[in-house]
């Protein structure tokens, strides 16, 4: 080691980072080799670190149905990136660390921290071990429904094609994956509304974030205590928008295509369709109906949905819930003529709104000029291109069929687009900043013109 010069250490954001990457391509090599394909199936390599991407963002873009390309070795290994990307690969990993008997120290706290962009070390390891409870009850539970329901309804003939398929399932839907065994996603239960309610209600788990689900955890323990209990600010706000955003997307859903798809649907069927877009559009990717059967309204409101995306440490990806709620809120205090933020009897901190607009606009920067590449290097048309591009940062999935026309360049654009928004804006903008430089003097202040 030289004299002089200090020893350089990963940042905890650059080990988070790289461990994606490297889950990546890992997964990509093994997704390449025959050993998970079916026989006489060829697959090349950027059509396996593209499906490998997607897993582990649990996005579901995918080129190809992929029971036809994937045996079950195969599936259950795609069902595993699902879980490994969705909960964490820091959290999944120090849990097995924990397993081994080996205490969480200092520098794993923040890895822990960093993946699930928490501020603080406190509680950090009781919170994971909730989450890996919640997650594997919710999986469980989802599997025996869907089991149960396959074998009643008729979908499958025996048990363990009933429990293959509803593992699988349950799993893609908790993490917001939207891969499926069917190869048309869920066109062929477009009637079946009790399989969409169970779908929905996985993918609304999943979306809403964990420490939203470990608090209602703990509110159901404080009150069969009887005891008194406060949600946080960030519950209150995580799920006042969630539930907000899907009605307000369903409405609008049903307002653009009254005219169009929903035209000769029976209610039931349009509530049911307007509802589960809504829901799924967020991040899931499941869809009853092909999203290139939607007008351009539509579609430009699920790009809306897939850009805000899912809650904070979630199995989702976009700008996130509470970033939309405080922009939002912000702007209509400044209308108002007030100089802070409150919500629900809170004031705001001022760091939070000024990450919000800087996260929103590195998003919509990065959209932009990921769509404008790929429209320039494949000469596709914009509208289709910018939908795949929002789908693949929002960790969706969803695809008007523009990506299987792609070329190498837009495929790989939409694989650093899938990355980033499972690593997420804060993340990506702590990977490139530069130490903090110590200010020692200040220039005169001068105000400019701004807005007009």
């Amino acid at each position: 080691m030289l004299s002089g010069q200090k020893q350089r250490r990963l940042t905890s954001v650059q080990i988070v980072a790289s461990a994606y990457v490297l889950l990546i391509m890992v997964s990509s090599v093994l997704l390449y080799i025959p050993l998970f394909h079916k026989s006489g199936v060829a697959l090349t390599y950027l059509d396996a670190l593209f499906i490998a991407a997607s897993a582990v963002s649990v996005t579901g873009f995918s080129l190809f149905p992929i029971h036809e390309v994937f045996n079950e070795w195969g599936i259950l290994f795609l069902t595993l990136l699902f879980q490994v990307g969705g909960i964490g690969v820091m959290t999944l990993g120090t849990f097995f660390w924990m397993l081994m008997g080996h205490k969480i120290g200092l520098e794993q706290r923040i890895w822990i921290a960093t993946d699930h962009n928490r501020a603080t070390l406190a509680g950090l390891v009781s919170l994971m071990r909730n989450i890996m409870i919640l997650a594997l009850l919710i999986e469980l539970t989802g599997t025996l429904l869907l089991a149960f329901y396959f074998l009643i309804s008729g979908y499958a003939d025996s048990w363990w094609s009933a429990f293959y398929y509803g593992f699988f399932t349950a799993v893609s839907a908790f993490t917001n994956a939207g891969f499926d065994l069917h190869g048309t996603s869920l066109q062929g239960f477009a009637q079946d509304y009790l399989y969409q309610t169970i779908i929905m209600l996985l993918v609304v788990l999943g979306g809403i974030g964990f420490p939203v689900l470990v608090e209602a955890r703990t509110y159901l323990a404080y009150r069969r205590a009887r005891m008194r209990f406060s949600f946080s600010l960030f519950t209150k706000v995580t799920t006042l928008t969630f539930f907000s955003l899907i009605a307000v997307g369903a409405l609008l859903f049903y307002l653009f295509e009254r005219e169009g798809f929903l035209r000769g649907m029976s209610w039931h069927e349009a509530l049911f369709s307007c509802l589960f877009h809504s829901v799924t559009s967020r991040s899931a990717g499941f869809y009853t109906a092909e999203p290139g059967l939607f007008s351009a309204p539509t579609l430009l409101l699920m790009c809306g949905l897939m850009f805000i995306g899912a809650s904070p440490s979630s199995v989702g990806g976009g700008i996130r819930t509470t970033t939309f709620f405080v922009i939002v809120a912000t702007v209509f205090a400044h209308m108002r003529g007030f100089k802070s933020v409150k919500a629900f009897g809170r004031e705001l901190v001022e760091e939070d709104i000024m990450r919000s607009f800087l996260v929103f606009f590195v998003a919509v920067f990065l959209v932009f000029a990921s769509t404008l590449a790929i429209v320039w290097l494949e000469g596709m048309p914009f509208h289709l291109v910018f939908f795949e591009v929002t789908s693949a940062f929002g960790t969706t999935g969803l695809s008007t069929g523009a990506i299987a026309e792609m070329g190498s360049a837009g495929k790989l654009i939409l694989i650093l687009m899938m990355a980033i928004g499972r690593i997420g804006i804060v993340n990506l903008l702590l990977l490139l900043k530069r130490h903090d430089q110590t200010v020692r003097y200040h220039h005169p202040k001068e105000r400019i013109i701004i807005g007009q």
